[in-house]
């Protein structure tokens, strides 16, 4: 959400951020109706006081004895006026808000533009591709010569975009994230949190999921949501919360089931694992302070990166154009894993500053160690990593020619001490 003192001051200002973004100029719209929300506001105030001077003089001319008719007629008026004044104010600033909650984060001067993903910038890469005297494979189909993998059943009991995986497979996922949840948590300093997969409304508000989103999403017949990622739960933690400037930043982490109806990707990776509607993610967040969310994030990242580092995986990390970055988002860095299978590069984590942006939305602020009055936190967001992408990674990078896959010294404890996955694991 913006804030709306800042598009008056600065009506160009905000424009010209916008035109980054491909939206056409709005302040001038918002700031009419806002200018509309004020005026009736400020009629109902006087409306008020007018009668509550009025309601003092009938009473003096009770006491008096005197006629006040004239007067208790002027007060029913003044009431009738007021009501309408009021309700022009709150529908004025229903417009407000409904238009203000459809515009997107303003971006970090420093994220380049562009139009799409092609515009995105390459900071780095780390790990050389593996060289193979084989053509490799892609996941599904080792994970179907495994005979551990199974999309046709799963098809048949929720349909498209799902995936039954068993026995040493089924392990390898479950090893995956438990490594991660670790490696978050022993070692980067992240809380663990099993939240919520059912949210309400606000709750998708305040991340910016919603309304704009809606589409995108699954909800149940009783109102609720199923949470597309623990980003929102997790977020949501410090929604209404005045918390302590001392305490800041706030590091979450947890690894739950998404759930995302891929509205806007139909004929998109209908193929395999890489776009589901339920998979499995661990999520970072942080509640940074505004002066540290930049250094936080570039924390994030490199916590996100790590994971990939201790799986030997070939990766490299882009920040996004400002044609490619999300709703919420003011800055986002995505992590790349390679496939060897496809024979590119494919997202598996993207790691979001969003400024005070969400805060906003979710009333979520922090009370200065010096000074009066509250500010708003920054918000941030990473995967740390997308579990079903990194197995995806580990099977295609780790695969032989006779269609074993060897897996990362890392997850050898977590496998049991399985080194290798044959069709007989």
């Amino acid at each position: 959400m913006h804030d709306i003192r800042r598009i008056r001051d600065d009506p160009g200002a905000f424009d010209a951020a916008m035109a980054r973004r491909g939206v056409a100029p709005l302040a001038a719209r918002v700031i009419g109706i806002d200018a509309e929300r004020r005026e009736a506001q400020t009629e109902a105030q006087e409306l008020q006081t007018r009668r509550n001077e009025l309601s003092k003089q009938i009473g003096q001319a009770k006491s008096k004895g005197e006629d006040a008719q004239d007067l208790m007629d002027e007060v029913a008026a003044g009431k009738n006026a007021q009501a309408a004044a009021e309700a022009a104010a709150k529908e004025a600033g229903d417009e407000v808000d409904a238009l203000l909650s459809g515009i997107p984060n303003i971006l970090d001067d420093d994220v380049p533009d562009g139009a799409d993903e092609d515009d995105n910038r390459e900071l780095r890469t780390w790990g050389d591709p593996r060289d193979f005297d084989f053509e490799p494979k892609e996941h599904d189909d080792l994970g179907d010569a495994l005979g551990m993998m199974d999309f046709e059943r799963a098809a048949g009991m929720s349909g498209a975009r799902f995936v039954i995986l068993t026995g040493a497979l089924a392990r390898l996922e479950r090893a995956i994230g438990d490594f991660m949840l670790d490696i978050q948590t022993d070692e980067f300093g992240y809380t663990e949190v099993s939240p919520p997969l059912l949210v309400r409304d606000r709750a998708l508000y305040g991340t910016g999921q919603l309304p704009k989103f809606g589409d995108d999403l699954f909800k149940t017949d009783e109102g609720r949501w199923m949470i597309p990622t623990a980003e929102v739960p997790l977020t949501n933690m410090a929604a209404g919360e005045i918390l302590d400037e001392g305490g800041l930043p706030l590091r979450y982490t947890a690894r739950t089931p998404c759930f995302r109806s891929e509205a806007g990707a139909s004929g998109k990776d209908t193929k395999g694992m890489i776009r589901q509607h339920q998979f499995t993610k661990v999520e970072l967040v942080s509640i940074a302070h505004p002066d540290a969310s930049s250094e936080e994030h570039e924390r994030m990242t490199e916590c996100a990166e790590a994971i990939l580092r201790r799986l030997e995986l070939p990766y490299r990390t882009m920040v996004l154009c400002s044609g490619d970055t999300g709703f919420s988002a003011r800055k986002t860095y995505d992590i790349e894993v390679w496939l060897p299978g496809q024979g590119r590069y494919r997202e598996i984590s993207s790691c979001s500053n969003c400024g005070d942006f969400q805060a906003r939305r979710m009333k979520a602020r922090y009370r200065p160690s010096e000074g009066k009055g509250t500010r708003f936190v920054h918000t941030l967001n990473g995967s740390g990593l997308a579990v079903g992408r990194t197995l995806i990674a580990v099977m295609e990078n780790g695969q032989q020619k006779d269609g074993s896959i060897v897996l990362p010294k890392s997850l050898h404890a977590y496998m049991n001490g399985r080194e290798v996955l044959t069709p007989d694991a």
